[in-house]
């Protein structure tokens, strides 16, 4: 049996595509899912695809980079096919691992789309330095005002109950001691 998996990694983009190749391939059954691709772990269609497959079915997917972005995890899944028997095919590179130029190429071409992801996490990294460089601030907004952090303070030092103040400010116990401890 061919067993098709489609991958996109964002929610505004289509599967129809990968899904239109995959089916005129022949295959039968054709897993899909919108998610990242960095790690194999939160994607449940590639593992339930991979669970899926029996011994003489063939795995077939349009670009190496829908089935990981990394080496760790394209070595990984062709373990567990070769493991259960299974071949792999991708159709865009005409990758077919049962021959061994095909293998040759497979891990090539992963190794290209492993260099891809740490350049594009390099580049985004430095994106984010530049602009804390600027003062642009990440994160979560805080929650109180620097006004609000001072009343705080000010009336718990007069006394008022940490629990009153929780429920006025709508903080948490853990934020409270945190910002009556930043006084000191």
């Amino acid at each position: 049996m061919k067993v098709g998996y489609a991958r996109v990694s964002s929610h505004g983009q289509s599967l129809d595509t990968q899904i239109e190749k995959l089916t005129a391939f022949g295959c039968e059954k054709v897993f899909r899912e919108k998610r990242s691709g960095a790690s194999r772990d939160k994607r449940e269609a590639v593992n339930a695809a991979l669970e899926f497959c029996r011994e003489g079915d063939v795995l077939v997917i349009t670009k190496l980079d829908r089935l990981a972005r990394s080496m760790f995890d394209l070595q990984e899944i062709t373990k567990t096919l070769n493991r259960k028997g299974v071949d792999f095919i991708v159709l865009d590179q005409s990758i077919d691992t049962t021959t061994p130029a095909g293998r040759l190429t497979f891990h090539l071409l992963g190794a290209v789309a492993e260099f891809e992801r740490d350049l594009i996490a390099e580049r985004r990294n430095e994106g984010i330095e530049k602009a804390k460089e600027r003062g642009v601030k990440f994160g979560r907004r805080e929650k109180l005002t620097d006004a609000q952090v001072e009343e705080l303070r000010a009336t718990y030092g007069a006394g008022e109950t940490r629990q009153e103040l929780m429920k006025r400010f709508d903080i948490s116990k853990s934020t409270f001691y945190r910002l009556v401890a930043e006084q000191k």
